[in-house]
């Protein structure tokens, strides 16, 4: 082998071992450890995504679906009501900031829990209230919230809110993450004529 190709090879082992450096920092940057995973359903997704990064230590939060039969779902299938899926999110927090119980607490407090497979205007099973646990801790504390509100006798009709464990989560198309802030007036003319702030005021009080 000749001094010039063996030059050539390896500037090209130092270039592939520099990307191969360059894509392992960004994976470990992405994937970070100390971050923990929750899932809610709480009608429209778009809400909720803003409900949640409201929360202090929550890092990210994902619109999707989550709890029915069909893979990669469009949201035309799930709005449909075909699917068995509901509008959910990911959310993505810091243990260390936020604690689950508290995500449950914001959870609790931007839904209708005592409607079953509705939330505000939209209605079907689509858009049925959900705690989806990933995790026997997670199932735990569900319940407990579940049942301490229910114990409070805060409403008259029973909670019908569902505990189901967490499946494969399908992110929502692009246009739906953070609809909220790319598509501010749009959200509230809809989040407005929905009632939705106005129903939960009238189950949880002025915020």
């Amino acid at each position: 082998m000749n001094l010039r190709i063996r030059s050539r090879i390896s500037r090209v082992l130092a270039l592939a071992l520099l990307l191969t450096g360059s894509l392992v920092s960004m994976a470990l940057a992405v994937e970070n450890p100390n971050l923990a995973k929750a899932a809610f359903a709480g009608g429209c997704f778009w809400c909720m995504e803003e409900a949640f990064e409201k929360v202090p230590g929550v890092t990210s939060v994902t619109s999707g679906y989550m709890g029915g039969r069909v893979e990669n779902p469009s949201y035309e299938q799930v709005s449909g009501g075909g699917t068995g899926h509901a509008e959910a999110v990911e959310v993505s927090y810091d243990p260390q900031k936020v604690s689950y119980p508290a995500l449950l607490e914001a959870f609790w407090h931007n839904v209708d829990p005592v409607t079953p497979n509705a939330q505000f205007c939209d209605h079907g099973s689509q858009y049925r209230a959900v705690i989806f646990y990933q995790t026997d801790d997670q199932k735990r504390l569900a319940e407990e919230s579940k049942r301490t509100l229910e114990q409070s006798r805060r409403f008259t009709q029973p909670i019908v809110t569902e505990l189901v464990m967490a499946s494969q989560f399908y992110p929502a198309e692009d246009y739906h993450q953070d609809f909220y802030k790319k598509n501010p007036i749009r959200y509230k003319f809809y989040k407005y004529n929905c009632g939705r702030a106005q129903r939960l005021e009238e189950l949880w009080g002025a915020s």
